[in-house]
């Protein structure tokens, strides 16, 4: 039974549950932003890192495989399938990434890096669960209720500002296979691997064969320890030949000590990811475009695989439909002699091993590769808006999740959701997502930070909008082509994707539309298009302070409907001047660019 706090509540600025990528970069951004370190981070694992931390599977660097007659170091094992350039901050740039695309080794010491930059770390609990937080709204606050994991200890807290970091790829989807608990051997997921369980000699069954199956089976069967590897195929995936190489020292001389190229070639990378979005309208052009890539990557498949379970791994549906992956090797590694594919439908676990509609296979040990809940957004604590209504509930008025510009709820003041509803994109970085949604967001609370203002909450015609809009996008892009996806919940609704490029998202992170919000400011409510002298003021203020970038004059959008060209060009020419986003702002004007043009986005 766990003990109950008598502590009177107390009283900090701002709480963000979660302590993973999303939850570092607002600690830094805070910081760099507004010299803001009122902040505490709350973690139910014992460190930073989020999926990072929880995605631990073994692996290591495989050596080089040759496609297409390119020869390549092949990531084998937990890894990142974005390149490290683009897989960073952009106000943390790292000239020491020693592969293209990092491993889990890496990204987790990159956080860790940053962490101490910004002095991080003493504003993190770690163990501790936000059990509910509800709002207070005769004191305009977030009331917390938090539990100590290891001593049962629970307390209450109170926060002005309230941010959920708890990301999408760290619950993993429970086990629905019946006969689980009667298996002799072990059972785990992928997410919650047991480093214990010694795989000598031992008949593996890999449930599974998504993006982390694809890393895990090469590890296992390359290893040398297993008797026997058996992947039960549940879907089909297109996978690429993987683009990952070291970089050479001198190289990384040069990022360390000329910025600017470190600069360009994260550029060079994010431009190379956007193109790749012209591959998901529902367009004439775009499907001429995933009919030559379909053939590449067909004939990659045919040439890497055995020809055995050609008929098991090649998909029937369009290139981009699901979330392409990266070969870490796993094509090469079916060839081997005690590696099985099968796509046998599991009936049941018994204590030695599954029964299935093809037969019995025999397991000492059994990987549950089967992917998260990733629909869910908060998966494991109760938040409770205006007039005592969840988020759960609240989402129940949709198909699925969905937010304001992927972060704000109606009836939910001063809360955002990192990475929230529809926020990432599968053709490039999540880091550049996260960086969006806590620039527009900083942006958005300005007012209560500088403390003009108690509150904000976007209104709910903004925000079912919104919603509708961005599905009616969806509708029209390929990840609705009927594929079997994690983008889409029962119901199809896609609370994964974002319709559109990253450079879109980034331009209307940049500039908020303040008539969609309502502002509560000096004791009264004031709809933003309906104060102007409030709006002025604020816009005022802005513009005489800080450049764009900081997010401090970016309450220049109360004036949008009265921007003119030379505006913008002063804006731009501020921005850069500030020297700050460089490697956002320079992406995101490309990618504005080449949308308008319709060569990027149809």
């Amino acid at each position: 039974m766990a003990s109950k706090s008598t502590d009177v509540p107390t009283y900090s600025q701002i709480a963000c549950v979660g302590a993973g990528l999303s939850a570092v970069a607002l600690g830094a951004t805070l910081q760099r932003w507004y010299g803001l370190e009122d902040i505490q981070f709350f973690e139910r694992h014992p460190t930073s890192g989020g999926t990072w931390y929880i995605n631990s599977y073994p692996g290591d660097r495989g050596s080089a495989l040759s496609h297409f007659s390119i020869q390549t170091n092949i990531l084998v094992g937990c890894g990142c399938d974005v390149p490290s350039a683009l897989y960073s901050f952009s106000f943390a740039p790292n000239p020491n990434w020693t592969k293209l695309m990092p491993s889990n080794k890496e990204i987790k010491e990159y956080i860790d890096d940053v962490v101490d930059t910004y002095n991080l770390l003493p504003k993190m609990s770690f163990e501790t669960e936000v059990v509910r937080t509800v709002w207070r709204e005769d004191a305009n606050r977030w009331l917390l209720y938090l539990r100590e994991l290891k001593t049962g200890r629970e307390y209450t807290h109170e926060w002005q500002i309230l941010f959920a970091a708890t990301g999408q790829l760290v619950e993993p989807r429970p086990c629905e296979i019946p006969g689980a608990s009667d298996f002799r051997g072990s059972i785990f997921h992928s997410a919650r691997w047991d480093h214990s369980v010694d795989l000598n000699g031992k008949n593996v069954v890999v449930i599974g064969n998504g993006c982390t199956a694809a890393q895990i089976v090469p590890a296992l069967a390359n290893s040398g320890q297993v008797k026997s590897l058996t992947q039960i195929v549940r879907t089909k995936h297109w996978i690429f030949p993987a683009p990952n190489f070291t970089y050479p020292k001198v190289l990384q001389w040069i990022f360390r000590y000329v910025p600017l190229a470190m600069r360009l070639h994260r550029l060079h990378i994010f431009l190379v990811a956007e193109n790749d979005f012209r591959l998901f309208p529902m367009t004439k052009g775009a499907a001429r475009l995933r009919e030559k890539r379909r053939k590449q990557v067909e004939k990659y498949m045919r040439e890497a695989s055995p020809r055995k379970y050609h008929d098991l791994l090649i998909p029937d549906f369009d290139v981009g439909c699901k979330r392409r992956i990266f070969d870490p090797g796993y094509l090469e590694s079916l060839h081997q002699d005690n590696v099985l594919l099968t796509d046998a439908k599991t009936e049941r676990i018994t204590e030695e091993g599954i029964e299935t509609d093809k037969g019995f296979i025999p397991a000492d040990v059994i990987v549950l590769a089967t992917g998260f809940q990733t629909n869910k957004f908060i998966p494991y604590m109760d938040v409770v808006g205006r007039n005592g209504e969840t988020v759960s509930k609240h989402w129940g008025r949709y198909g699925g999740p969905a937010a304001y510009n992927c972060s704000a709820l109606n009836g939910f003041p001063n809360f955002f959701i990192l990475l929230g509803p529809n926020a990432a994109t599968g053709h490039t970085s999540a880091m550049m997502a996260a960086e969006n949604s806590i620039n527009y967001a900083l942006r958005i609370l300005k007012p209560v930070l500088d403390g003009d203002a108690s509150s904000v909450e976007v209104t709910a015609k903004a925000e079912h909008d919104y919603a509708y809009w961005v599905q009616d996008a969806l509708s029209k892009r390929v990840w609705n082509a009927g594929c079997v996806s994690w983008y889409l919940n029962d119901q199809k609704w896609n609370s994964m994707s974002y319709p559109w490029t990253q450079g879109h998202y980034w331009w209307r992170s940049l500039f908020p539309t303040w008539s969609d919000w309502t502002i509560k400011c000096l004791g009264q409510e004031l709809r933003a298009q309906n104060a102007l002298k409030v709006r002025t003021s604020l816009a005022v203020l802005s513009f005489t302070k800080t450049p764009l970038f900081r997010g401090e004059t970016n309450q220049s959008h109360f004036f949008m409907p009265l921007l003119h060209v030379d505006t913008v060009v002063d804006a731009i020419v501020d921005t850069l001047d500030s020297g700050l986003s460089r490697t956002i702002f320079l992406p995101g004007i490309f990618s504005l660019l080449a949308g308008l043009t319709g060569r990027l986005v149809a």
